[in-house]
């Protein structure tokens, strides 16, 4: 089983900038995707940004041109750096990966999904 930790987030004043990181451990085979999600208060969790084992990325509409995805696949770490932040950004930021439990399940296309316990950024006008 994978456990994702987050850190890096916090309190910034719009315009500023931060940069999330996730880190993977545990016993698995390997990692797949990796994403990040955001739920503010009083809102559905929604995708962020999401980036595949060979590098492709996709972002919600709302933060293309302002956020980054990025992965270090031999450290299992998904990165987010957040650029020209925006009060509407403000809210807690889970990462999510799926992921091989075993050799077996890699040969069997199975995966799992896996969550961490999410890190609060607040955006200040």
């Amino acid at each position: 089983q994978v456990q994702l930790v987050e850190s890096g987030g916090g309190l910034v004043q719009a315009g500023g900038s931060l940069r999330l990181s996730c880190v993977g451990s545990g016993t698995f085979f390997s990692i797949n995707n990796m994403a990040w999600h955001r739920q503010a208060p009083g809102k559905q969790r929604e995708l962020v940004a999401a980036i595949t084992r060979g590098g492709s990325t996709n972002y919600a509409d709302s933060v293309k041109g302002r956020f980054t995805i990025s992965r270090d696949s031999a450290k299992n770490t998904v990165y987010l750096q957040m650029n020209s932040l925006k009060p509407e950004d403000t809210a807690v930021y889970y990462c999510n990966a799926d992921y091989y439990h075993s050799y077996y399940s890699k040969a069997t296309e199975e995966l799992t999904e896996g969550w961490g316990q999410g890190t609060q950024v607040t955006v200040s006008s």
